[in-house]
């Protein structure tokens, strides 16, 4: 996936400013799939460049250079056609598994202040999670196929802190185990 699929979704969902969308995407897609502000202003303009997407000056740009973007014809077919293709499985890499790992081979490393930190995150982030979730889709109403799609990627991302959680307590305890 490039960054260029990311950028193309929001818009289509919404046509802004390069900020509004760089604030929109740190709200939204930003919790899985991370950009700068200046990566998503970069891909703008080479995006503005294929045909993909077109930028007018801002309704409310006044004197500054404020551009509103929206997606062209040719942006929309290049979103069918990624949408189409098999997405890549997700490999795991992680840095951390790999210290355990180490650790199970050194035995000498206390990775226990780590794992503490890194629950306090995962719990920290759940909890933003359960908030918007009960901000955006508890209301318990018939919600359209859009809404369903986004509470399930919202779904997905407190199913993954929870079991982040869920290992790092399991983990902990086998660290501080002393059964040698």
């Amino acid at each position: 996936m490039s960054l260029a699929h990311a950028v193309l979704t929001s818009l289509i969902e919404k046509p802004s400013s390069g900020y509004e969308l760089a604030r929109r995407f740190d709200k939204s897609i930003g919790y899985f799939w991370h950009a700068t502000h200046q990566q998503i202003y970069r891909e703008l303009a080479r995006m503005e460049e294929k045909g993909w997407i077109v930028s007018d000056s801002a309704p409310d740009a006044g004197a500054t250079r404020k551009r509103e973007y929206k997606v062209l014809p040719d942006g929309r077919a290049e979103l069918v056609r990624w949408t189409s293709e098999p997405a890549a499985s997700m490999d795991l890499r992680d840095e951390f598994t790999v210290k355990i790992r180490a650790d199970a081979a050194l035995n000498e490393v206390d990775l226990s202040d780590e794992l503490r930190a890194r629950i306090a995150q995962h719990t920290e982030r759940l909890a933003h999670y359960r908030a918007i979730e009960a901000r955006d889709f508890a209301r318990g109403d018939a919600m359209p196929r859009a809404k369903r799609l986004q509470h399930l990627i919202l779904k997905k991302g407190i199913m993954f802190e929870e079991g982040s959680i869920a290992w790092a307590r399991e983990a902990l305890g086998v660290l501080e185990s002393t059964d040698g």
